[in-house]
């Protein structure tokens, strides 16, 4: 992680509202990055992005947040929404919060409310962060096995034993022990349950590590 504070993204046209946002922000040890609306921001939003948050107002002249929402979606954002508004109702926070957004508040906000608020979606990012970082760890170590030892890999995890594996690939039991051996080294899998589970993370991206024993 970053040793400077996480940077949280104001986006709101209200230019007082955003002052007494930055104050509260910087008192609270948070950095904080002011927008006067959603074009603003995707002006001006930089492409290597720091721990942070974005707080944007619904109802802005030009884009709307919720339209904001959907265009940094589309180009790719994986920095958590909190919504600010003095205009919210029931579909509309429930729209948001389907579409991902981390929380929807309603001005005024008390300060705790907000930082609590805050606090989630930066656990949130680390946490999606992490296991970004772990997907990609896990692919390079896959993209290392040869196409044999995909095959025998795939089979491994489908629960098939050596002598079913050589059958239905043509070879030998033996020459099918010798990849199962290689495919377990390459991914450092120290057991037939954390193979399966490299395969079950990179089938579903959500789903939990082995746990390793101690």
């Amino acid at each position: 992680m970053s040793s400077l504070a996480p940077l949280i993204h104001v986006v709101d046209d209200d230019a007082s509202f955003r002052a007494a946002l930055a104050r509260l922000l910087k008192g609270s040890g948070y950095r904080a990055a002011l927008y006067r609306s959603a074009h603003h921001l995707l002006e001006e939003l930089p492409k290597k992005i720091d721990v942070g948050c974005i707080l944007i107002d619904v109802r802005m002249p030009g884009l709307s947040g919720l339209d904001l929402q959907a265009r940094l979606t589309e180009i790719g954002n994986t920095l958590p929404i909190v919504f600010l508004t003095g205009h919210g109702d029931i579909p509309m926070s429930v729209r948001a919060i389907k579409a991902g957004a981390e929380d929807f508040l309603s001005k005024p906000v008390s300060r705790k409310a907000l930082l609590d608020a805050i606090q989630r979606a930066l656990t949130r990012y680390e946490n999606t962060r992490e296991r970004s970082a772990r997907l990609r760890s896990l692919r390079s170590l896959v993209e290392t096995l040869t196409p044999r030892q995909s095959e025998v890999f795939a089979l491994i995890v489908a629960g098939k034993l050596n002598k079913q594996i050589a059958h239905e690939l043509g070879t030998s039991e033996r020459t099918i022990k010798a990849h199962r051996q290689a495919v377990m080294q390459k991914l450092k899998a120290r057991s037939l349950v954390e193979a399966v589970s490299i395969a079950e993370q990179l089938r579903d991206p959500a789903a939990p590590a082995a746990v390793k024993p101690s």
